[in-house]
């Protein structure tokens, strides 16, 4: 069978065996260790990769087991996505209290690498909202984890990276919700400065809030963007048709299609296209999930993939430290057309070792030129660690293990965690 990837391709690795799992009483193998559960490949890197052992795929795990449409309780397994959940509730007006920018990441993966939103300012994590899951560790013992039964347990494991055991099944509280429609004001801002006073007033207003930037514009255009504020609609008596219409990136270009060209001529399009700064309607697909009309938009960079670089810097440097980071990637010409910028709230993460801390994140990809790329990210490193700053491992393919080291400093109390039979190629590299 062909070697299962990340989502940005990088790195390529082969296990020594792959290993379907399809209920979820099952037994784990009892040799080729290490092992590491697979979802559905959307995290970046390789915290769901191994270059030897056994990789667990869990895809077979895609039932529902309970839901209780009056308290928006439900238990599934850990193979479902975000897809057949929202499938599911929202006809019946629930909805992901969290849901990161894809609807395509099992339930498991998702609480893995406490996945967050454009509303974590509001909300918190993926993780606050777990009533409690299923663990299953290579010794044959499960155990329900929950705040309180298996306290320990149960921080490891939300933003664990798959590294306690197998997540078996995980019960949910979703949020009520009355249309499956957005109400979202969108406006430009013609400069980085302009960003921070918007999302100030946002974040007092708005559940939902995040802004795209021109990480390419210099000078005094310098990230330039989009901000979006965003809110579930209420009830209406007319509303628009929705018919998602998907689209296949088709062919495996030899070469990244996105070059130094192509991304200053789309983010000059984006930043011009029209805005809504007193509110429209869209739909909920639209709103969260615009890449996800794409299907497999990850081959628009070639077959050499793409380095996603999703950082957090502590709130008094951020404004600096964001500034210094796009200086740099502008004067390289390696810009991203996928930048986002978010603010995250004071609400802290559950997990011993969540990414989401109070603070400003801001993601972008690269496609893989090679040395090239990677001395620019070790730039953007140099910046990170004078700011005290650090990086997704959901989306890093490279991390330094001091800059690991020091952005999760409970990574060695978490380490007594972990099950001896399970580890990952990212786990290795960055605590060896």
């Amino acid at each position: 069978m062909k070697s299962p990837l990340s989502w940005n391709r990088i790195p390529r690795v082969q296990p020594d065996k792959i290993h379907r799992l399809g209920y979820r009483q099952a037994t784990l193998p009892q040799e080729n260790w290490p092992l590491l559960a697979y979802g559905n490949g959307r995290s970046y890197g390789d915290v769901c990769l191994t270059e030897s052992g056994t990789l667990l795929l869990t895809r077979g795990l895609d039932r529902f087991m309970a839901f209780d449409r009056h308290s928006g309780v439900l238990r599934c397994e850990s193979g479902v996505t975000l897809a057949d959940i929202l499938a599911l509730v929202v006809p019946q007006g629930w909805f992901l209290p969290s849901t990161p920018g894809t609807r395509y990441v099992t339930v498991g993966g998702a609480l893995a690498n406490d996945v967050h939103g454009k509303n974590h300012h509001v909300v918190g994590t993926f993780g606050h909202h777990v009533r409690r899951f299923g663990l299953l560790r290579s010794s044959g013992e499960r155990m329900e984890c929950a705040p309180d039964r298996h306290e320990d347990y149960f921080r490891a494991t939300i933003g664990g990276l798959g590294l306690t055991g197998l997540i078996e099944w995980v019960e949910l509280q979703l949020m009520p919700i009355q249309s499956p429609w957005m109400w979202v004001e969108s406006q430009r801002f013609g400069k980085l400065e302009e960003f921070w006073s918007l999302n100030r007033d946002a974040e007092t207003k708005w559940p939902y809030t995040v802004a795209w930037i021109d990480c390419l514009a210099s000078g005094s255009k310098r990230g330039r963007g989009i901000f979006l504020a965003g809110q579930h609609a209420p009830p209406q008596a007319n509303l628009p048709s929705f018919n998602e219409r998907s689209r296949r990136m088709a062919i495996d270009p030899p070469v990244s299609l996105i070059n130094h060209l192509s991304l200053r001529a789309f983010n000059a399009l984006y930043y011009r296209q029209s805005v809504n700064p007193c509110g429209a309607l869209q739909h909920y697909q639209a709103y969260f999930y615009p890449l996800d009309t794409i299907q497999d938009w990850n081959r628009i960079y070639g077959r050499k993939g793409f380095f996603q670089y999703q950082c957090v810097l502590p709130p008094f440097v951020a404004q600096d430290g964001v500034a210094e980071l796009l200086n740099t990637i502008a004067a390289s010409g390696q810009g991203s057309f996928l930048a986002v910028l978010k603010t995250f709230g004071e609400k802290p993460s559950l997990g011993m070792l969540s990414f989401p801390r109070p603070g400003t994140t801001l993601a972008l990809d690269f496609s893989n030129h090679g040395e090239a790329t990677l001395r620019l990210l070790d730039s953007l490193d140099a910046i990170l660690r004078e700011a005290g700053g650090t990086l997704y491992p959901a989306k890093d393919a490279r991390m330094p293990a001091d800059l690991f080291q020091s952005g999760f400093p409970e990574w060695e109390r978490f380490a007594e965690y972990t099950d001896p039979a399970f580890s990952s190629r990212f786990w290795r590299r960055v605590t060896s």
